[in-house]
């Protein structure tokens, strides 16, 4: 039997996590996020996700599953949590009225094995056209300011979302889909 760690701060992905009634533990990876500019947004994500998870796994006994995961935003660009308002102005001044990605790094890792397994989602994302003044009000409710491109698709930024192309969970943080299917292979683990 194993025991598992959610190797994330996220209260979002906590809370997706929790729906199962598997029991886990919650440790923060502390890793400096390094981003090479040869590398695609999907080796991106992957390798933050397998960084976290494999930081984590070090201070773990061989019989702990570590679950960590990286959402990043795509268009043109990578763009990440907004340092300040004139940040997220910009970045959803960039997203608003066109389709960007989101995808999701998933790394599982067993502790001081070689039993790990790394993969993404990336779910097509498309935001209604705003008005300067729709952008500051939603910027103002406060709560893009720790989310990768600046919304909260599970929040109030439902609103300003026009249609998703893809797993809805990947974009909230956690693909909840991939994870089953990658416990469920590798680790002989069932969420349900």
């Amino acid at each position: 039997m194993y025991s598992i760690i959610l190797a994330s701060a996220s209260p979002r992905r906590k809370e997706l996590l929790e729906i199962f009634n598997i029991p886990f533990q919650i440790r923060e990876a502390n890793i400096k996020e390094q981003i090479y500019a040869d590398e695609t947004p999907e080796q991106i994500a992957m390798a933050l996700a397998f960084e976290k998870a494999f930081a984590v796994s070090q201070n773990c006994n061989k019989n702990t599953i570590v679950i960590a995961a990286d959402t990043i935003v795509v268009k043109d660009q990578i763009l990440g949590k907004p340092a300040n308002f004139q940040e997220s102005y910009h970045m959803l001044k960039m997203l608003q009225g066109d389709v960007h990605d989101v995808i999701t790094g998933l790394a599982v890792v067993q502790a001081h094995s070689d039993n790990k397994v790394v993969s993404h989602e990336k779910t097509k994302v498309k935001l209604k056209k705003l008005s300067d003044i729709q952008i500051k009000k939603y910027i103002e409710t406060g709560e893009g300011w720790d989310k990768a491109g600046s919304y909260a698709i599970q929040g109030k930024g439902s609103a300003i979302v026009e249609w998703i192309q893809g797993d809805y969970f990947n974009v909230v943080g956690l693909p909840i889909s991939l994870l089953y299917d990658m416990l469920c292979k590798y680790f002989q683990i069932s969420l349900i």
